[in-house]
Formats: C-alpha cells, structure tokens, sequence
C-alpha cells in the first residue's frame, strides 16, 4: 500500500478480502469518534484534567474484563476524550499491578501501555488510534485478575509524615535507592518531585533503573516508557508515577542483604563500571565515528564476557570514538541475537537496549550517561549467557548469523515480505533488508507493520519491539540501520497470521 493512500481505500482493500493483510477491515472503529493527530500528541503543560478523572480510574478499576470495553465505548461515545483514557488507563495499572516479584509477566499490562500509544499516535489513520488503546485496557484487566489471585497488591497510600523537607529530599532519596529501602525511597521520590525539577528526578530514576541486569532489563524499559508516558498525561500525576517506577526499581532477588553488600553477577557490572565512567575522559562525546570499533564492539559481544564488552566500550571512547559507533554495536549486537535465536530473551536485548538509549539521549547528568552506555554494553553477554544456559540459566545453542555479513535478496512489495514473514523469516529478513536497501518505501513498511500489529498482535512484546525498532532505526547509522530494521523480521507478525479474537470483541462491544 502506497504511503499516501486514504482510509477508504484502506477499507475497501480489507472488505474485499485483505489480500495483503489477511484482515476483515477495521471498519468497526468507525463507531468511536476520531482521534486527531494533534489530539494524540497534546502538549501536557496545555491541559488541565478534569477532576473526575478519579471516576474513570475508579470504573477501569472496578468492572470486570467482559464489561470494561463496552463501559469505556460508552464513556467516549459520551465525550471522554482519548488523554482521558489513557491516563486513566495508566493510573489504574500502576495502582494495581505490582512489578514484584518481577517486572515481567503480569506487569505487562502496565509496560504495553505506552507501547500501545505509540502506537496510536503512529497510526496511518485517527480512527485505528482506538484499537491499541482497547487492546491495553484488556491486557491490564488480564494483569488485574492474575494479581488478585495472590495478594491482590494495591499501591498503599503515602506516608505523608516520612517526606522529606526540600533541602534534603535528593539526598535522602539516594541513600533511600542505594540502601535498596522502599519506604523511605518511596516517602523521599515524593519530596523530590515536590521540590526539583522535572529533569533531575528522571536523571536520577534513569540511574537506578539501569543498575543491575534483574527483570531482564526491564527496569530501564518501565522507568523510559513512564516517564514518556508521564509528559502526555500531565505533571499533575508525577507524585503517583515516580512512586511507581522508584518502587519498579528496588524489586530485587537477594535475601538477607542488600544487593549494594551482596556478591550476585546481576550487580557487577555496576559496581565495576562506575569508576570505569568516571574516568572517561572529559570530552568524550565528540569523538569520530568508527565502524571499525563498532566490528570490535560486535566481536565481544559475540563471544566476550560482560567484563571484556564494558572495557571495550571505555577503552574506544579513550581512543577517541564517537558514543554513536558505541550505540551503533549495542543496537546490531542487540538485533544480531535476535536471527541467531528468536525469541523472548534476544528481544528484550532490542526493547532494554532502546529503553537506555532514550534514557541516554534525555538525561542531563552526565555521569549517568556514561554508565548507561557501558551498562548497555555489559548487558548484551549476559543476554547471549542467558539465552545459551550458561551463568544466568536458560536455553539452548545459539545460530551462527553476523549482521555485519547478513546477506540481502532482490525484494518486490512490502505485501509480499510480510506473507513470507508468516512462513520462512530468515527469507523475509534477506528480503527486507533488500527492500530498504533498494530504497523501498518506509512509511509503507511501517503503517503495515502496525496493522498487523493490531489485528494479530496476540502478545504485549508486538506491541513493545515494534515501537523500539521503528524509533532505534532513525538512531542507528545510515550505514548499520536497514540491517537492522531487517532483523525485525524474526519477529513482526505475518499477513497470514490469524487475527487476535479481541478484534471481534471490540467489533461486539461497539454493535457493529
């Protein structure tokens, strides 16, 4: 499909059949009112919320998974606007959705969230804006009823007498992080927000989210995607949303001691890297792009230990290499154990990798900065050790597939990739890398990966990896970027994929 074609021509392409998508049209989100580009993109410091908000937080909280896409239809038929939703939609999660024990599995009803408006906003059409953002509210339901089966965890209300006073609320919170004390860190992120800057509370919660390897990163993934998540809903929530990703960060594994004073190979590379950061030199941000680096970055990551990659990293910025022929490493090396065993924990090398980079690219310390990037670096072994059974425990022998050698094929339409998608990957790979090498229409690839995403995307991580890919494509070198788009092949949904039954629910909900 051409980047300019129109909604009906979107339809009419569906109804007939969906020969390139395999899809019964989207027809039904006719039902809801639009959702406007500017809409989708409102500028926060413009909006004030309407205070029952708190009703709407209330009826996402309260009515049942079978209920709660019919009540939300009817709240927008009767004019709840889409920032309404989705902040309401975020605040029920993070209120009810504990990221103990681990910030995975259930907790993804909280992570797709922002995901899932990205999605929205990239849509090629304002009516499809609603489908991710009911796809959401369903999975935070489903989150919700497998949290009620334990403790049914609520986030508790803040001990307003344990705040600090302004003068000491930054301090307090460090000690509070690096004590791994989630009463006073939780007490003291309140007094930070009340009395610094917007910037210095995401520096610092940028630093504890990327300090150890636990959850499979994805403390770094939650406190980047709510902080995000945060500037479009409004500041009037940082209170409830920096409790949350403070909490988020704290979830650790060790008993009887702090991970601080503990010897576990997950906080490591922290400890070893900071002095490692410390002493970059001063003007390590200007220094040359080098794809030469980038090879040798690749190399250790292939076969290297966490240790030999974060050395690797601080020694070709000593050298005078640009951070970007860093970045460029970590995202194909990222991308490179996606083709060598596709799945869960080579994806979440991508998603981790692209929650850091925006932390890096937003943070104003510049020490946290450093350790962002030598952090990412240390990471990616863990992730191959991990995927290979070896120290961190999992699976199975990995594939032999460089990305810098990765091999291209002659490819006609973005139709036809994504049917081989649904049949032969490693093909569909060869064949997309050909296509973006021949110059082939990007915007095409993206709207029509995206909507597969909404009517087959069975799984919070579609939503996740094809968010992170698409943004990390724009970061990673013009020279590095179509081979790693083309990797994403081993995980985007095909056109031959049944679609999700949500569809027809949402279809119900709306009477069409």
């Amino acid at each position: 499909m051409r980047e300019g074609a129109t909604r009906r021509e979107f339809l009419k392409l569906a109804s007939a059949g969906g020969a390139a998508m395999g899809i019964g049209g989207l027809s039904f989100l006719g039902k809801l009112p639009s959702v406007s580009a500017q809409e989708a993109r409102l500028d926060p410091a413009r909006v004030v919320l309407d205070p029952s908000i708190a009703p709407l937080v209330r009826l996402m909280e309260d009515t049942p998974r079978e209920q709660i896409l019919e009540r939300v239809a009817e709240r927008i038929r009767g004019g709840t606007t889409y920032q309404e939703v989705v902040t309401a939609l975020f605040l029920a999660a993070i209120r009810n959705i504990s990221p103990r024990p681990t910030l995975g599995f259930k907790f993804h009803g909280v992570l797709v969230i922002h995901a899932s408006h990205l999605a929205s906003m990239a849509s090629p059409d304002d009516k499809d804006r609603w489908l991710p953002i009911f796809w959401a509210l369903d999975s935070f339901k489903e989150a919700q009823v497998q949290e009620q089966k334990g403790t049914r965890w609520r986030m508790s209300a803040l001990n307003e007498s344990a705040v600090p006073p302004p003068h000491q609320a930054r301090e307090a919170f460090i000690d509070a992080m690096e004590k791994w004390d989630d009463a006073r860190a939780d007490a003291a992120v309140v007094g930070l927000v009340r009395s610094t800057g917007a910037n210095d509370v995401a520096d610092l919660l940028y630093r504890f989210g990327t300090r150890d390897y636990r959850s499979l990163g994805h403390k770094s993934i939650f406190v980047a995607q709510g902080w995000r998540l945060l500037q479009f809903i409004g500041w009037q929530h940082a209170e409830t949303v920096a409790r949350a990703l403070a909490y988020a960060c704290l979830a650790h594994d060790v008993k009887g001691s702090t991970p601080d004073r503990a010897d576990s190979p997950l906080d490591r590379s922290w400890r070893r890297n900071t002095p490692l950061a410390k002493a970059m030199r001063s003007d390590w941000l200007t220094g040359k792009l080098d794809d030469g680096a980038t090879r040798e970055l690749l190399a250790v990551f292939r076969k290297g230990t966490n240790d030999e990659a974060s050395d690797l990293a601080a020694d070709v910025i000593r050298r005078g290499v640009s951070p970007q022929s860093v970045w460029d490493a970590i995202h194909c090396g990222a991308a490179e154990l996606l083709m060598r065993q596709p799945g869960i924990l080579a994806l979440h090398s991508v998603t981790a990798a692209n929650g850091r980079r925006h932390a890096f690219e937003s943070c104003g310390d510049e020490n946290t900065r450093k350790l962002l990037l030598l952090q990412n670096a240390a990471f990616l072994p863990m992730y191959r050790e991990q995927m290979t059974g070896g120290g961190l425990g999992s699976v199975s022998k990995l594939g032999d597939a460089p990305i810098d050698t990765m091999p291209t094929e002659p490819a006609g339409t973005v139709d036809e990739i994504f049917a081989e998608i649904s049949t032969d990957r490693k093909s569909a790979a060869r064949k997309l890398a050909g296509y973006l090498g021949q110059g082939g229409d990007l915007r095409d690839l993206m709207n029509t990966t995206r909507r597969l995403v909404f009517l087959k995307g069975s799984d919070h991580h579609d939503y996740k990896f094809s968010a992170a890919v698409f943004e990390d494509y724009a970061k990673v070198g013009p020279q590095w970027r179509n081979r790693f788009l083309a990797t994403a092949a081993f995980y985007f949904r095909g056109s031959k994929d049944k679609n999700i039954p949500l569809v027809e629910k949402i279809h119900a909900a709306l009477g069409a």
